[in-house]
């Protein structure tokens, strides 16, 4: 029985199928404007490989999940915290500094949470910039699982590329990264969550499974 991962990420104990396909955008940021960025993506980081360093690196940034403060971490930012990998839950992270703080979303074309909506309404500032897009990738929606296959999602957008040209069967095995994840999945699958929204933890449950 195979597993099949579907990610932008690879992992060495799974059949890696990349669902997206990245364009970074560039648009024009004045990073001095802001006080920190909320980064909510490892894509994000990569985008900022296109901007001077000097522009942005002194601002810390909020980030959804441990794997999104690494990547950013990576580049040469600092962190200023990490959510527990659910956009809802930056709400109370944005909650904990003054209404006067102006915070930089950079974000996909896309995205699955309206926390910056439910942010917004409570009185906290907060800019968004859209600095890249992703679209299904050829691989994803030319795919051929088995039956009996142990599928893994790590992101809505996955599950929704899959679907195109896809169906899940009730043969299949499915395990989400977490619970934002989990709404994409057609109403009648089972599929289990993992405990942490990690691919190693997503790995571990197929192990399990």
């Amino acid at each position: 029985m195979n597993t099949y991962l579907f990610s932008i990420s690879s992992h060495k104990d799974a059949i890696s199928i990349n669902s997206l396909a990245i364009e970074f955008l560039n648009p024009n940021i004045s990073f001095s404007n802001y006080d920190y960025l909320i980064i909510t993506s490892k894509q994000v980081s990569k985008a900022l490989l296109d901007y001077k360093k000097e522009d942005y690196i002194s601002k810390k940034a909020l980030c959804i999940s441990k794997q999104s403060a690494l990547a950013f971490e990576k580049i040469g930012g600092n962190v200023l915290d990490i959510g527990s990998g659910y956009g809802d839950n930056l709400v109370d992270k944005i909650k904990a500094y003054p209404k006067s703080t102006k915070w930089l979303y950079l974000r996909a074309k896309v995205v699955a949470s309206d926390f910056v909506e439910v942010s917004k309404k409570a009185g906290y500032n907060i800019d968004e910039i859209i600095i890249y897009k992703s679209d299904c990738s050829d691989e994803i929606l030319n795919c051929k699982v088995e039956d009996d296959a142990t599928l893994i999602f790590t992101s809505p957008s996955s599950v929704k590329c899959f679907l195109k040209n896809h169906k899940i069967k009730q043969t299949n095995k499915v395990i989400v990264i977490g619970k934002t994840t989990a709404k994409a999945l057609p109403k009648t699958t089972t599929y289990i969550i993992s405990k942490d929204t990690t691919i190693n933890s997503c790995i571990l449950e197929s192990k399990r499974y």
